[in-house]
């Protein structure tokens, strides 16, 4: 059995399911009817948008049990998005539901590959370190889990994001 952290996001409102925020616990209880066994979830939090995405995000973070192997997984995701109704676009942009594999438990995926692979899908996601919406609520499941790039865990990333920035005390004064 394979051991996944997905992050959730949604900034639009869908049609039946309303707010983002209920648009990802709907999102969740289609994971769990597609067969993945949700084992933990994060409280969803609010975030500012990031680039052209325009109004903020609701995210949140959830484990995930299940036999697929990664590429399987993403497929599975992609569908669910579709089904929620979003549509490839610009990036960054606005969309009714994110899923996104962030961790996986048999560490880095692909294990050996070109380019042109990981361009398709990466574990960890490449953005993990520098996301804290995505550290955030991973945080509150997952503090242990290890990068496997870095081997800082997770409470260790998100401790490194949002410590303040030392002051340089040998710049000149304007």
């Amino acid at each position: 059995m394979n051991i996944y952290a997905i992050a959730l996001g949604s900034n639009r409102r869908h049609g039946r399911h309303g707010t983002p925020e209920r648009t990802i616990n709907a999102a969740l209880g289609v994971l769990e009817r597609a067969g993945l066994r949700v084992s933990a979830v994060a409280p969803i939090i609010r975030t500012a948008a990031i680039g052209p995405a325009g109004r903020g995000f609701a995210n949140s973070a959830a484990l995930i049990e299940t036999p697929l192997e990664p590429p399987a997984l993403l497929r599975l995701l992609k569908a669910i998005e579709g089904d929620f109704g979003r549509r490839r676009g610009r990036r960054w942009g606005p969309r009714v539901l994110d899923l996104d594999i962030i961790l996986w438990s048999g560490g880095a995926w692909p294990r050996f590959a070109t380019e042109a692979a990981r361009a398709r899908l990466a574990i960890p996601h490449p953005g993990l370190a520098a996301r804290a919406f995505v550290l955030m609520p991973l945080r509150t499941i997952a503090p242990r889990w290890r990068d496997p790039r870095s081997g800082r865990t997770i409470r260790q990333l998100h401790a490194r994001m949002s410590r303040p920035s030392p002051v340089d005390r040998t710049a000149s004064p304007q």
